[in-house]
């Protein structure tokens, strides 16, 4: 079964990075301290072997009279000044006979060291032999032992100078690898974080900054270049949207926004109760407008449409937004009122605006009316009943209003 990881539980490479170095560096350090204190106590057994053999050959030298005139005490005299020295643990001379003639042995204050013993006996398990000769005569041998207290200081010194210089090693080596992956995490944080904003916010705009590191910085520039087609992609596309969109709410004659933005504007309208309250809507119908297209075309019937659309902006502004329904039907929503009589002044206005003739750039000009009919927002539940008493009270006015041609 695998595991999942949740965001909180799922390892940073910043945190991965670090433990693996960590890791790296101690497994690497301690083998290099294994094989180095391997190395050393063979080097140290070695050492004091040589040592051993030329304290012997000393030895063998200084005692040649001793065991040619049969003096034992002169023996053990020249193996106890030697041995206070501290050169080693125990020393005995065998004579021609293999019969012991001197012996001496280190007695320290202290009891033994169990360590050092083991040491002692692990390197040097037999006694350092070398043979006393007089005249090409051999007349005997000494045998000497490494002193234990002295080879355990040596390998003690030489552990801790080891370690010592490892974990010196170990913190420089953990120093440099960290500075190293730190720049490594931030260039890889940079791409990163810039990924996540356009991902997440669309933001095409961001780019990747320089990076020392070589490879990041191609990689990063390669990944601004795919960014740099990605936004012209993307602006390209929001003015598609943007046209589609535009084609889809506005009327393509006029300009003015459609039925469906008219649809939409009312439901926002009714849904917001302060909106609401000071609100109307307006429905205005052209009283002649089919004999204009039968008399001059439909070419003069769309400069008049034109010219209403023009108009009603004009009056309106951005504070009474006006729409195209279809064919001469218009519709403006009013804000900002707050009785009958206030609409009513608005409509007053706006029939006043229609008094101009119209130009049909053909050297005519014709004259249109239009009828004028309006409800309360305030008045009305939801955008059906609106409707239906705009659309009613915009057709008693043109009942009421005679066909005039000109």
């Amino acid at each position: 079964m695998n595991k999942e990881f949740t965001p909180a539980s799922r390892p940073t490479f910043k945190r991965t990075l670090r433990r693996i170095s960590v890791i790296s560096v101690v497994i690497t350090m301690t083998i290099i301290w294994l094989l180095l204190s391997v190395a050393s106590v063979v080097t140290l057994k070695q050492y004091a072997q040589k040592n051993l053999e030329l304290t012997s050959a000393t030895l063998s030298r200084s005692l040649e009279a001793a065991l040619v005139f049969n003096d034992a005490v002169a023996a053990t005299e020249t193996l106890a000044t030697l041995g206070k020295q501290g050169q080693f643990d125990m020393a005995e001379v065998i004579d021609r006979n293999h019969q012991p003639f001197a012996r001496w042995t280190w007695k320290p204050k202290n009891n033994p060291d169990t360590f050092n013993t083991f040491i002692s006996h692990w390197l040097f398990p037999v006694p350092v032999t070398h043979p006393v000769w007089h005249n090409g005569t051999l007349i005997g041998e000494v045998r000497i032992t490494a002193r234990d207290n002295l080879i355990g200081h040596f390998i003690w010194l030489s552990f801790a100078v080891l370690t010592g210089s490892i974990l010196l090693t170990s913190l420089v080596a953990l120093t440099i690898t960290r500075s190293l992956h730190n720049g490594v995490v931030a260039a890889l944080q940079n791409i990163t974080d810039v990924v996540h904003d356009v991902r997440t916010n669309r933001d095409f705009t961001r780019r990747v900054s320089e990076e020392r590191i070589e490879e990041f910085h191609r990689f990063g520039q390669d990944f601004n270049s795919l960014l740099d087609e990605m936004e012209e992609w993307q602006l390209k596309l929001q003015a598609k949207n943007a046209q589609l969109l535009r084609t889809a709410m506005h009327d393509p004659l006029t300009g003015l926004a459609n039925r469906a933005a008219f649809r939409n504007a009312l439901a926002s309208l009714m849904n917001d109760s302060p909106a609401k309250s000071s609100a109307a809507l307006l429905f205005l119908d052209g009283d002649n407008f089919k004999a204009i297209n039968d008399t001059w075309g439909h070419a003069a019937g769309d400069c008049v449409l034109i010219e209403v659309a023009s108009r009603m902006v004009e009056f309106g502004g951005k504070r009474h937004p006006s729409f195209r329904l279809g064919g001469d039907e218009f519709a403006m929503i009013l804000y900002g009122v707050h009785s009958r009589s206030d609409v009513q002044k608005i409509c007053s206005g706006l029939t006043h605006r229609f008094l101009q003739p119209f130009n049909l750039h053909n050297g005519e000009s014709v004259t249109l009316t239009l009828s004028v009919g309006f409800a309360l927002a305030w008045e009305n539940e939801s955008v059906e009943k609106l409707l239906e008493q705009a659309d009613r009270h915009m057709y008693r006015i043109k009942n009421q209003r005679p066909k005039v041609i000109s």
